[in-house]
């Protein structure tokens, strides 16, 4: 990607924006100059460090040592999370300070670029918005950890009785309660894919202002190669676009699973990149 191309450059900057303000909901921001550290607010996933907005200066390895140090002092993982051409000398440093990096293709799909239905996509499925008081909401947020689990495209293993023990591991855990509030809050929509009462396939956008993310897409494994995901993710674009967003983007985690985003229209702009410790 040619970035003295202004619009994709202010692409760029919108979704590095987006970034920067999504943890801002719920974490409190420690600033370490070039680097941003965001520790999460209460319960729930937590959140990552990333690259200050508007700095434009060099990031050494010593800096990222520092928040490693921090986020080991406060029992967080020591995960950075950032856009590969928006801060093109931090890879280097996080490298030299031991960390590995993970690359994935971050998509976008432009306003008015036409996408079917869920429906449409016949899936064999009921595929919706599912609301707080949806009886397929547990499913919905336990799916995606069981897809997470076997990764791949391919059939695997799990399927709806590993998934009904996953949903009674996470009862009275608070999760579920916690995805209420925000999808109350405006701040997540959740879409489903259910079958018999049960999500098959689950994911969530996370809108900020005329920016949102789908996130977290995943089928359970022994439902896959239906379509499912797609059919998921068509719902959430859909529903994004019903509250006014212009610009819907996500990672994929790797090209073949971007492939299956371009069917729907997301084109590859740039490339998302996740540090963690070497396992």
């Amino acid at each position: 990607m040619d970035l003295d191309d202004r619009p994709e450059r202010v692409l760029l900057d919108r979704l590095d924006q987006y970034y920067d303000a999504v943890p801002r909901q719920g974490a409190r921001a420690e600033d370490f100059g070039p680097l941003t550290l965001f520790v999460r607010e209460g319960q729930g996933w937590p959140f990552y460090a990333r690259p200050a907005r508007g700095w434009s200066g060099a990031v050494s390895a010593a800096d990222v040592a520092g928040v490693r140090v921090r986020q080991r002092e406060l029992g967080l993982p020591e995960s950075f999370e950032w856009i590969a051409e928006t801060a093109p000398t931090l890879r280097a440093a996080i490298e030299d300070s031991g960390l590995v990096v993970h690359e994935h293709p971050l998509m976008v799909l432009d306003p008015g670029v036409p996408v079917p239905t869920a429906d449409e996509l016949s899936v064999g499925a009921s595929v919706r918005i599912t609301g707080p008081d949806d009886p397929a909401l547990a499913s919905a947020l336990a799916v995606p950890r069981l897809a997470f689990a076997e990764p791949g495209t391919g059939v695997g293993l799990a399927g709806v009785a590993e998934l009904a023990e996953a949903v009674r591991a996470r009862a009275g855990d608070g999760s579920v309660e916690r995805v209420v509030a925000r999808i109350g809050a405006g701040l997540t929509a959740v879409a489903a894919a259910v079958d018999a009462g049960t999500a098959l396939c689950a994911g969530r956008h996370q809108p900020v202002g005329a920016v949102s993310e789908i996130v977290g897409v995943g089928t359970l494994p022994a439902a896959r190669r239906r379509g499912l995901g797609l059919a998921v993710t068509a719902a959430l674009v859909a529903d994004a676009r019903s509250r006014g967003v212009e610009t819907v983007f996500l990672s994929a985690d790797d090209d073949d699973v971007a492939r299956i985003y371009a069917r729907l229209g997301f084109r590859h702009v740039a490339t998302a990149l996740i540090a963690e410790p070497a396992e």
